[in-house]
């Protein structure tokens, strides 16, 4: 019953910051893929895609919609091992929006948006830029929500995954 509970949790978490007005890249994907595994244990990463996938039936797929279920999954599985401290999980949420960035930029790139060339792909890291700005801003903004709300709960020990 607590899966049920936090992947509906997950669900509306994520569907709040997707379907609210907001800024290019601007939401709490990053942010959750990282915590959700870290809090409660990797098995919850499907539950964060799945979440993805559903918030995407209604906004609409789109053509790199596996790199970045990839960058999810990617993201959850580090957190495994960058959880010990608020420090080390900050960290990990860098980490995490580089993920993101490098890969989903890589399957703009591989779509052939700007040609299968060294140049091409230099030009999409470049122009996707202000888009990986939003990305750091709103993944530490939600990081900073998720971790006054646990310390406001004073647990201890986030350690949950076995």
């Amino acid at each position: 019953m607590n899966y049920i509970k936090v992947a509906l949790g997950i669900l509306i978490a994520l569907s709040a910051s997707r379907f609210i007005p907001h800024p290019p890249n601007f939401t709490s994907l990053l942010a959750l893929s990282f915590y959700i595994p870290a809090f409660f244990g990797i098995k919850f990463i499907p539950i964060v895609i799945l979440a993805l996938f559903l918030t995407d039936i209604i906004i609409g797929f789109h053509s790199t919609m596996l790199f970045t279920f990839a960058s999810v999954f990617a993201i959850g599985f580090l957190s495994k091992y960058l959880y010990q401290s608020v420090l080390i999980r900050l960290l990990g949420v860098f980490c995490g929006a580089t993920i993101f960035y490098l890969l989903t930029n890589l399957g703009v790139w591989i779509n052939g948006s700007y040609g299968y060339t060294l140049s091409g792909l230099v030009s999409c890291y470049i122009l996707a830029l202000p888009f990986f700005g939003n990305t750091l801003i709103s993944t530490l903004l939600f990081s900073a929500i998720i971790e006054t709300v646990n310390k406001l709960y004073g647990r201890t020990s986030i350690r949950l995954i076995k």
